[in-house]
């Protein structure tokens, strides 16, 4: 997210347009990545003297699982919500970096930004974002932890036997079964973690973007254009799954399974059943997800930037 001194700089409200469309685009092209990766985080290792196969092994063969068993649309459950999401806190969290970022570094700043300085402002807009899902009232309710908790839950839905009813028939009937059946407060399921992994990732993602950016643009016969782009989302995705990979296991676990306590207790018993290695679990499907996510996303929030600026240049 470097720009040049000579892009002029879009208002918030462009701002936080140009990120909400950019993070919806990311999610529709990569759920289908996401559905595999929670398949991966949830299947449990074998017992001993199981010699069973796992039912999933490895990104395109989770993918081939689901859409053979279960039809193509599978890889896309969860969408609804994930839209809900991405359209507010997406926006928010994307849009309010370069700002913030600036705030930090004050307006008589001259040369690059610290590294410091871009992972303080992504952990800002992750936490803002989330204050503010949470902080509306209804609003808060249905975009923010549900959000994720509903997404998990029908992600992890796998073909069920002849006979056996859905849990869930789709994204609003999830939400009022949870609340029926669970309570209000199991909403909030994995609150912790996932707060957490918010927090973690969106600075990882920001921040190695831009310091990826910064450096591939020193580089003699690179400049700010779609190659550069691609080049700091795939290390913006990296970085964000290293980081952030063992709080996004115990997140999707507490989600998929009310089994577990609280975040302690899910971690004790991944750790105990499945070893230190459970907490990197579904890492490829992960940085496939992560990886695509970023370079589809800042892709298009470059060229929405991009088209807005043209479209008020062709206005003057």
């Amino acid at each position: 997210m470097v720009a040049a001194d000579s892009k002029p700089d879009l208002t918030l409200p462009k701002t936080f347009a140009c990120s909400a469309f950019a993070a919806c685009v990311g999610e529709v092209c990569t759920i289908p990545l996401d559905t595999a990766k929670v398949r991966l985080q949830l299947q449990k290792s074998a017992i001993a003297g199981d010699v069973t196969l796992p039912k999933y092994r490895g990104l395109l063969g989770t993918v081939g699982t689901i859409a053979r068993e279960e039809g193509l649309r599978s890889l896309w459950k969860g969408i609804v919500p994930g839209l809900h999401r991405q359209c507010l806190c997406g926006g928010l969290r994307i849009g309010m970096y370069e700002p913030v970022k600036n705030l930090y570094v004050g307006k008589d700043h001259v040369g690059d930004v610290p590294l410091s300085k871009k992972i303080l402002a992504g952990l800002t807009t992750a936490f803002v974002s989330l204050l503010f899902s949470n902080s509306t009232g209804a609003l808060g309710i249905i975009v923010a932890n549900p959000t994720d908790l509903v997404k998990v839950r029908l992600q992890a839905e796998g073909k069920l036997a002849a006979g056996v009813p859905k849990r869930y028939t789709g994204a609003l009937n999830a939400y009022s079964t949870i609340v029926r059946q669970e309570g209000v407060r199991a909403l909030w399921t994995g609150l912790g973690p996932n707060v957490a992994r918010n927090a973690i990732i969106n600075a990882a993602e920001l921040a190695s973007y831009d310091q990826v950016k910064q450096t591939i643009l020193k580089i003699p016969g690179f400049t700010d254009n779609v190659v550069t782009h691609i080049l700091s989302g795939l290390g913006a995705g990296f970085f964000a799954v290293c980081i952030g990979s063992p709080v996004d296991v115990v997140k999707s676990r507490m989600m998929g399974d009310s089994a577990y306590k609280n975040t302690i207790d899910c971690f004790v018993k991944t750790l105990q059943s499945d070893g230190p290695m459970a907490f990197y679990k579904g890492f490829i499907p992960n940085f496939g997800r992560l990886g695509s996510w970023n370079v589809i996303m800042f892709l298009t929030l470059e060229q929405a930037k991009k088209y807005v600026r043209e479209l008020e240049s062709s206005k003057k």
